[in-house]
């Protein structure tokens, strides 16, 4: 189709209409070919490329699957309280005061607040990482021979700073992030072992404890010792759901756990959320 003139350009876009790529979100939500719940419950999904990133805002007690459709994506993650950006991820925070290094099913992902932003409720890969962060544009540049957002080899971090700023946030509002599918382990020497990913397939399933803003990149992790960039297609799902409530397991499972769901009950109450 001719595109030579603005008439042909209008109508190849508009010939494009319903076309369908492996990477790119779904919209509505709930043409989903193969939804994990009933499909008008549906609110987000998409197929995130190799070496891409995505965003969204997701209200309390939506459920969010990320899953490793073939063995090498790795996604970092960052969550913001959605309406106060200031209050965000703490993975310091989120290993110091649960006692552990190690992401898994029953984690919970706190902010720097003491409140409870997103918990993790399936995990089916355990290869996860709270120490390394994400990759940055002088490591790519070094690595790679490239790290910026539009190269063959992108930075994360150079990912969330575009997805930060279509939420109106500054790269200076980017902490450390978490990963998921890509593994490390602190061997006795104090020294880290990446471990890479378990299969393909791996998936984890995270629920929204406040409304949050959700940033997203699919690229290698730092600690990845191959040579080339290798990384494959993230899957992100998310469905309406309900948040933990007092009496369930998970809000029960630890008093550091309970704690940091009583301040976060807490400060919904006082704002008529909860």
């Amino acid at each position: 189709m001719a595109t030579a003139t603005t008439y042909g350009a209008r109508a190849h876009a508009r010939a494009q209409e319903g076309s369908r790529t492996e990477a790119m979100p779904v919209v509505p939500a709930g043409a989903w070919p193969a939804p994990p719940c009933e499909a008008g419950h549906l609110v987000w999904a998409e197929t995130v490329a190799a070496g891409n990133y995505t965003h969204k805002v997701l209200a309390r007690g939506t459920e969010l699957r990320l899953t490793d459709l073939r063995g090498d994506a790795c996604a970092h993650l960052l969550l913001y309280a959605a309406d106060r950006p200031w209050e965000r991820l703490n993975v310091a925070d989120t290993v110091k005061v649960q006692w552990n290094a190690y992401l898994g099913e029953g984690q919970l992902l706190l902010s720097d607040q003491g409140r409870v932003l997103a918990s993790l409720v399936a995990d089916t890969s355990g290869r996860h990482d709270t120490l390394c962060g994400t990759s940055t544009l002088v490591r790519n540049t070094q690595r790679y021979g490239d790290g910026t957002p539009q190269s063959a080899s992108p930075a994360g971090r150079e990912l969330f700073k575009l997805a930060a700023a279509k939420n109106g946030l500054e790269p200076r509002d980017l902490p450390p992030s978490l990963s998921f599918f890509q593994g490390v382990e602190v061997r006795d020497d104090g020294s880290l072992d990446f471990t890479g990913s378990a299969a393909p397939g791996g998936s984890v399933t995270l629920r929204a404890e406040q409304d949050v803003t959700v940033l997203l990149a699919n690229v290698p992790h730092p600690a990845d010792p191959r040579t080339e960039y290798v990384s494959t297609p993230l899957e992100v799902l998310a469905w309406r759901a309900a948040a933990t409530a007092p009496g369930d397991p998970l809000w029960e499972a630890t008093p550091e756990g309970r704690r940091a769901f009583l301040n976060t009950a807490e400060f919904l109450a006082a704002r008529g959320i909860a």
